[in-house]
């Protein structure tokens, strides 16, 4: 007795059991993932008659057991028999396709999709078909939803009868009373369309089509704009122009701003469907109508989709519709109220130069380029900035430079220090767009003369352009340009452009190396610690303290340290902290004696604080 009662304990049916009754989530959905090393264990007949019922017994659980479930019996053809039993496996997932989660329907569609092609031609009608009417008549709204996404697959397997029937529960299905069934439909029209026959098309698609793109709901109607650019090669030419063309019609003048948005987003997938004729008497106005569209996201959309609208334009009227009919409409959204048009806009308008050629490129892109630039918003100035390069392939840098460094230079010698901010900002990026020669010739002294700028935010963001600079020009660029014009600012009278000194040699050390620092900057900072003014001193320490990380230990012993020794003996106490703090950052010498209590100075006249040195 006690033998039969351990056989009975090692049975994996009884194993199974008592794990899927387990209180632990994780442990049944853990016996779940064991589903087929049971099946296995148990053979084909035992799965069939035992474990598939106890499968549909359980089906009370958490949606987190379902979810695994439904993943498993998509692999379970095998564990059944094959295929010529696939069928005993509909059962259990015809359930969990009418679960409440959808995740769990879904898996289960995708499972039952999976194994939909393992049924020969008789069992789809005798099991497969009669299960996707059965979902298709189910009262609960999860029946039908699911059932819309199982058409494409037992579709082309059927008699002729059958398939008639299958339309006519598609048909329902578009015309369900519930928007989420009919939604579901209407997503899955795209997939079920190409597995029917020309004649079909047709007959079923154009009116199932018609009536969805007219559905009451927008959430209907805008999947009725991507599910014809999904079907587009599918269809005949005469029958996809004719669709294209209702969607549009309707879809461009839509109430909702959500299918006129899609409109726009998929226009240049429905342009490429139709022939060029089409595209001009009738995409144009439409394109016009999305450009013009009193929703800003329409018309951001619509800009985005600018260039390669005009791109795919015949090129027997492409300039010409281009002039006259496109770029009037972007002239007007270069100054549109909201900057994610003109953004959008920026983004590719210049885009437009190589298919324009230099003279026009000139007369209609030049002015809209300069007005862009010009904009208030940083991502409209670096959108247009960042496609500079367009423009610079069709008319030449000579030409590019004639009509904006006068734009650069005015914006450069703004009174609003925040417009000169922008421009520096983007001196690296219009760097690289001109090259070295051009930049050394017009662009470097004017980086070099913000160093100067009676604004601390200028000269902090001088510097760092410089840092940028020497990133994308060299090293050997630096030291022959840029170098020695930052060290003669150690000799200025103000003491704010002295400081301006330590600040570039902080970030170019970073870039220049250590042979660069050594012998061409340590020098400078090494002089200025006798600087009359407290601020460049302690300023001094700080230098020492960024740059003396990349110095050799000798330079550091012989250079540095005696320097920074000094400095903790000046007079000023904010000098003594940063030296002392930079001799025990660099590991240079105690610290005990040198932190000595004094009596605070009176400030002397040359003693001057600033932002710089905060």
């Amino acid at each position: 007795m006690a033998a039969a009662d351990g056989d009975n304990s090692l049975d994996p049916m009884s194993i199974l059991i008592d794990e899927l009754q387990n209180e632990d989530i994780q442990l049944r959905i853990n016996s779940i993932n064991k589903l087929s090393t049971i099946a296995l264990a148990l053979g084909v007949e035992k799965t069939r008659s035992e474990l598939l019922p106890l499968i549909i017994d359980i089906m009370y659980d958490e949606d987190e057991v379902l979810l695994a479930l439904a993943e498993q019996l998509g692999t379970f053809t095998p564990l059944v028999g094959g295929p010529e039993y696939v069928h005993h496996l509909l059962p259990p997932l015809e359930l969990l396709a009418v679960e409440e989660e959808a995740i769990v329907r879904e898996k289960a569609v995708q499972s039952l999709r999976a194994i939909s092609h393992e049924h020969s031609p008789s069992h789809l009608e005798d099991y497969f078909v009669p299960l996707v009417k059965r979902l298709v008549g189910g009262n609960l709204v999860n029946s039908r939803i699911s059932a819309c996404s199982l058409f494409s697959v037992c579709y082309p397997g059927v008699s002729i009868a059958i398939k008639a029937e299958l339309l006519q529960c598609f048909r329902d299905l578009c015309s369900d009373n519930s928007l989420v069934v009919r939604s579901a439909a209407a997503s899955n029209l795209g997939d079920f369309t190409k597995v029917l026959e020309i004649d079909d098309m047709k007959s079923e698609i154009i009116p199932i089509f018609s009536n969805l793109a007219s559905d009451e709901q927008d959430s209907v109607r805008l999947l009725m704009v991507e599910v014809c650019v999904n079907i587009a090669q599918l269809l005949p030419q005469d029958i996809l122009e004719a669709l294209v063309m209702i969607t549009l019609y309707q879809a461009a003048e839509d109430t909702s701003w959500r299918v006129r948005y899609m409109v726009a987003e998929k226009f240049t997938e429905l342009q490429t469907a139709v022939r060029p004729e089409i595209t001009k008497t009738g995409l144009v106005p439409a394109f016009q109508n999305l450009m013009q569209d009193h929703e800003p996201e329409v018309r951001a959309a619509a800009s985005y989709k600018l260039k390669e609208f005009c791109e795919n334009l015949s090129a027997d009227y492409r300039e010409n519709v281009i002039l006259t009919e496109i770029l009037p409409f972007s002239q007007e959204l270069v100054s549109d109220t909201n900057q994610h048009v003109r953004s959008a806009l920026a983004s590719v308008i210049l885009g437009l130069c190589p298919i324009l050629g230099k003279d026009n490129t000139i007369e209609h892109i030049m002015p809209l380029f300069l007005a862009l630039l010009r904009d208030e918003c940083s991502d409209v100035r670096l959108n247009v900035i960042s496609n500079l390069h367009y423009m610079k392939e069709v008319i030449g840098i000579q030409d590019l430079s004639h009509f904006l460094l006068p734009t650069i230079m005015e914006l450069a010698e703004d009174a609003n220090w925040r417009v000169r901010l922008v421009i520096i900002e983007y001196m690296p990026l219009l760097a690289g767009q001109f090259g070295l020669e051009f930049f050394d010739a017009q662009l470097h002294s004017l980086c070099m003369s913000w160093l100067v700028d009676h604004v601390y935010a200028i000269r902090e963001a001088a510097t760092n352009n410089l840092k940028k600079l020497v990133e994308q020009f060299g090293k050997e660029w630096a030291l022959a340009a840029v170098i020695p014009r930052v060290l003669t600012l150690s000799e200025e009278p103000n003491y704010l452009h002295r400081m301006t000194t330590l600040f570039c040699i902080n970030v170019l050390s970073e870039v220049c190396g250590q042979d660069i620092t050594t012998k061409h900057m340590l020098p400078t900072v090494l002089y200025m610690a006798g600087d009359p003014v407290a601020n460049v001193r302690f300023n001094v320490a700080k230098s020492l303290q960024k740059i003396g990380s990349i110095l050799e230990n000798s330079t550091l012993q012989t250079e540095v340290k005696p320097i920074l020794e000094k400095l903790t003996q000046d007079r000023d106490v904010d000098v003594k902290y940063f030296a002392q703090e930079a001799l025990t950052v660099l590991s240079l010498g105690p610290v005990s004696h040198l932190m000595l209590e004094e009596e605070p100075m009176p400030a002397s006249a040359g003693h001057e604080y600033s932002p710089l040195s905060i």
